[in-house]
């Protein structure tokens, strides 16, 4: 693993606690949503949030669908649990059930992103009810390579963790507390059996995160990063997807409103 990526997680754990707190404050809130996937990411946000914000003021939501595996719930209330957070339990099932219906081919890929906005639909209306802003619980390679449905996971209040490559959230998670069976499983959406990220992408996240810092921090071309002995082809083939993605980490485009006169 590349140098840079090491960093002091004491210390980082501080900074994002604060920087959660600073702009919740600056916002008018104190309090905090996040959905409790059972994942290391998830599970990291939760307990960052709660170090900035005391468990009382932290609200988790286990969504699962008929699909889940049953242990990311069991792992999500193993979060809960330990950081002593309120919580809810929500199957949401019945809420896409009538448009898999209505289009019975529709295909994992669109199931998958229905899940997604459902999750963050129900989310958004629990931090109004519990009067908090949704965190986001994207890392930074995910970010990069546009894994996230726009409007689904893609969204939130704030993205406390997007600065962070996988490897660097595993080691702060390590740091915190979260355990081990959580912190090394195979990350995985959770969308339908047998899912995991590195096979949706076609490389590891730890190649993904080393060839990602030297494509943006440092600025290397595809080249310069393949003499550092990385598989050209995988070099390629993140570029390709970070490409492919761009649309996904802007804005989206919009007209001027500057109209010709005559």
């Amino acid at each position: 693993m590349l140098k840079e990526l090491t960093f002091d997680p004491e210390r980082e754990a501080d900074r994002i606690a604060v920087f959660i707190r600073d702009n919740l404050a600056r916002a008018g809130f104190h309090r905090a949503v996040l959905g409790v996937s059972g994942g290391i990411d998830s599970a990291l946000v939760a307990a960052l949030s709660v170090r900035a914000l005391g468990a009382e003021n932290v609200f988790g939501m286990l969504l699962p669908c008929e699909r889940s595996n049953p242990s990311s719930t069991a792992h999500g209330r193993q979060v809960v649990e330990m950081l002593g957070m309120p919580s809810s339990y929500l199957d949401i099932t019945p809420m896409y059930r009538p448009l898999v219906d209505a289009s019975p081919d529709m295909g994992v890929i669109r199931l998958g992103n229905i899940m997604s906005r459902l999750r963050m639909v129900t989310l958004f209306d629990c931090s109004a009810a519990f009067n908090g802003l949704v965190m986001g619980t994207g890392n930074r390679t995910e970010w990069l390579l546009g894994y996230f449905t726009i409007y689904g996971d893609g969204a939130s209040a704030l993205k406390p963790i997007t600065h962070l490559y996988k490897c660097q959230v595993r080691a702060l998670s390590a740091h915190l507390g979260i355990p081990d069976e959580i912190v090394h499983k195979a990350p995985s959406a959770d969308l339908w059996e047998g899912q995991t990220d590195e096979a949706d992408l076609g490389f590891s996240y730890d190649e993904a995160d080393q060839i990602l810092f030297l494509m943006t921090e440092a600025g290397l071309t595809d080249a310069a990063i393949a003499e550092r002995g990385f598989d050209a082809r995988v070099v390629a083939a993140v570029r390709r997807t970070m490409g492919r993605t761009a649309f996904k980490r802007v804005m989206p485009a919009m007209l001027s409103t500057v109209w010709e006169t005559r």
